[in-house]
């Protein structure tokens, strides 16, 4: 999760290690998932 925060700083991957933490779900939100978001996660879901 810690590269994956180096290309994806906005959805502050280093603080949550992949779990939707608050933080996580408004970045989600606010920025739409990219690429390694996993489509099944609710959330994401929601949001394509």
């Amino acid at each position: 999760m810690e590269q994956m925060h180096g290309l994806y700083p906005q959805y502050f991957f280093n603080k949550h290690k992949g779990y939707g933490t608050k933080l996580h779900l408004d970045a989600l939100k606010l920025y739409g998932p990219c690429e390694i978001h996993r489509k099944s996660f609710r959330p994401v879901k929601q949001l394509l």
